[in-house]
């Protein structure tokens, strides 16, 4: 267990990720009448902040759900049973997506990829192309794939449909990227964008996001899932008034209308510079310690978490193991076919140079106390990094 002493405790998982102060307190607010005035004002306030956030002029749907209910939501609400789903399958939470697809009676198709490289772009269309019958009726992504920090190409997959004359819906998946890298629902062209609130957005588990396009609300009056609670029409019908069909998670809305305050008061463009910075120096203390990188391919870097290859015959979750016991820190485990391999590093949300600072000695110091073969002054790399100017 982490150490209960003197100080905080430092969470560099890549989610859920520290929440502000500010947040906090708004979260500890007392519950209000979620049909009453001053709930419909939070809601339309929120509602706009989202827009401008997913970067689209059309509605943001908000469920009291996980990323995996957010999912669901956007398969049922655009496609029938039996549809097929071709999945860019780079990463464990592309795998779970397609659980989650065949698990409401869809078809999954898989363009297998190398989990440390992005979606071979030219391979997708090459697929795009050949169905000449067009039985792919969605295309789905991971923006950013949070199990191994490789960045997909949104505006290429869209590219590449637009190309090949394709007509089926872009899905996204922007849970760990959004409030954190650049993206652009309208301009990339994408259908349905899915996020949720524990990562970028700062806030705790349990909202989940649906930023529907034009194409995919037509694309809800004709499709055959079965769809109750995570229907769209009636939550968006509620929202035109400020309220919802059912219950919202109230306290979690007053914590995501402070985090999407300060997000767009800080401004996008400089939270998205921050992130970057931050991505950059760890990656010069990874190299700095002789290590690696897992993600192979320098344009598909990323900005919200950096997974580290140790090196051979030493556990990764051994390292994590120590380090969070004896200096109270939490990095993110391996996850399907890395379990074993790497250890992430999250530098998202309410984060500065200081708290990249203490996490990097918190790494450097464990791997010294488990004698991992390293190159001790990596942290000195990132250091020299952070000192200059922004």
């Amino acid at each position: 267990m982490s150490n209960s002493g003197p100080g905080r405790h430092f969470l560099q998982i890549p989610g859920p990720t520290n929440l502000p102060e500010r947040v906090k307190r708004a979260l500890s607010r007392p519950t209000i009448d979620h049909r009453g005035p001053d709930w419909a004002r939070l809601t339309l306030r929120i509602l706009e902040q989202l827009k401008q956030v997913f970067q689209t002029s059309g509605p943001v749907i908000v469920y009291p759900s996980s990323g995996s209910g957010a999912w669901e939501a956007a398969m049922v609400n655009t496609l029938s049973a039996g549809d097929r789903v071709l999945f860019g399958s780079n990463g464990q939470f592309s795998s779970n997506w397609q659980k989650v697809a065949a698990g409401v009676g869809l078809t999954v198709e898989e363009l297998q990829g190398d989990w440390r490289c992005p979606i071979d772009m030219a391979a997708l269309e090459n697929r795009l192309a050949e169905d000449r019958g067009r039985e792919i009726r969605a295309l789905a992504l991971v923006h950013n794939e949070t199990s191994t920090g490789v960045v997909n190409d949104v505006a290429g997959a869209r590219a590449a449909l637009d190309r090949t004359g394709h007509d089926a819906l872009l899905m996204v998946d922007v849970v760990s990227s959004l409030g954190a890298m650049a993206y652009k629902h309208e301009e990339w062209g994408v259908d349905v964008t899915i996020a949720g609130s524990q990562k970028g957005l700062m806030t705790p588990p349990g909202l989940g996001f649906n930023a529907p396009s034009p194409k995919a609300l037509a694309a809800s009056s004709s499709a055959g899932m079965p769809r109750s609670y995570w229907n769209w029409e009636p939550v968006m019908a509620f929202n035109r008034d400020g309220f919802y069909p059912y219950t919202p998670a109230t306290n979690l809305l007053y914590g995501l209308d402070v985090a999407l305050s300060l997000l767009l008061e800080e401004g996008l463009p400089q939270v998205f510079a921050r992130h970057a910075r931050l991505a950059e120096a760890t990656r010069r203390a990874v190299r700095g310690w002789g290590l690696d990188v897992f993600c192979r391919d320098a344009k598909a870097y990323s900005s919200a978490l950096t997974a580290v290859t140790m090196p051979a015959g030493y556990n990764p979750d051994v390292l994590r193991q120590v380090i969070l016991e004896r200096f109270d820190m939490s990095l993110g485990t391996g996850l399907g076919q890395v379990k074993g391999k790497v250890f992430r590093i999250g530098h998202l949300g309410d984060m500065n140079d200081l708290m990249l600072a203490g996490t990097l000695c918190g790494v450097e110091m464990g791997l010294a106390a488990c004698d991992v073969p390293h190159v001790s002054g990596g942290v000195s790399e990132a250091l020299a990094f952070l000192a200059k100017d922004p």
